[in-house]
């Protein structure tokens, strides 16, 4: 193998990683990534292999921080009809480029920052995203949550779903800022159920099915009808399994 210069490294070597991450990190769902797994595979493997990891790892931590620091402040610049969603988008996208980019870097993870950190670059990266954006935003995130999950159909449930688990993967302390709505998804995280909280609980499911029927769900329309039973049946079943935890 030829040797590779540090000024071998940034004039050919690293401008070829950072136009594949950039990609990667702005790509839809379903985009075709025109750039080649195995030319950028095969930069690392040589960068790592002359001694060039502590610099290519620097340099991507760099990278991405710079590319959340814009997300963030996209984000900051959001409507708030439109903050949780382009929240949920920015996380999936984010986690989504997560799944290309650390498989890329396999060889600096396990040659340089598994042996010589004591660390692993996924749980490093995911880091990045928690300090730079999930933290700056989850004091104005949380409350639009808590108003969307007492507004039916406001926010669909998938989106509310990929929200809270993503939080909860980052930081699952955050689960204190709202239990009930952590554990609407997350199984296992309340203590278990009481009985003097039992009227409390049959309170809970007539209020949703009142407004369930407010919105939409009337007898009149068998079709709504048949739609609104497996809401309430599905709602029922889920604070029947959050309950069991209580």
């Amino acid at each position: 193998m030829n040797v590779i210069t540090i000024e071998d490294y940034k004039s050919t070597y690293w401008p070829k990683l950072d136009g594949a991450i950039d990609q990667l990190l702005t790509q839809s769902p379903g985009d075709y990534i025109p750039i080649s797994y195995e030319q950028i595979y095969s930069c690392v493997y040589k960068c790592v292999c002359q001694q060039h990891s502590e610099q290519m790892y620097s340099d991507l931590i760099k990278k991405i921080t710079n590319h959340l620091e814009r997300v963030s402040k996209e984000l900051q610049a959001s409507p708030p009809d439109l903050y949780i969603e382009r929240f949920n988008i920015a996380l999936g996208q984010y986690m989504g480029a997560l799944q290309s980019i650390v498989p890329l870097f396999i060889y600096m993870n396990k040659f340089y920052i598994e042996t010589k950190l004591n660390r692993d670059l996924k749980d490093d990266l995911i880091k990045l995203f928690t300090e730079h954006v999930a933290e700056k935003h989850i004091y104005s995130l949380m409350p639009l949550l808590l108003e969307a999950q007492s507004t039916p159909f406001q926010v669909t449930p998938s989106t509310m779903a990929n929200i809270v688990k993503g939080l909860y993967t980052l930081r699952p302390e955050w689960v204190q800022m709202a239990p009930t709505l952590f554990s609407k998804f997350i199984p296992n995280i309340l203590p278990p159920a009481v009985e003097s909280e039992l009227s409390e609980y049959a309170a809970e499911d007539q209020k949703l099915q009142r407004e369930l029927i407010q919105n939409g769900f009337t007898r009149g329309d068998q079709s709504r009808k048949r739609a609104g039973d497996e809401l309430a049946y599905n709602s029922s079943s889920a604070c029947a399994s959050s309950r069991g935890y209580r």
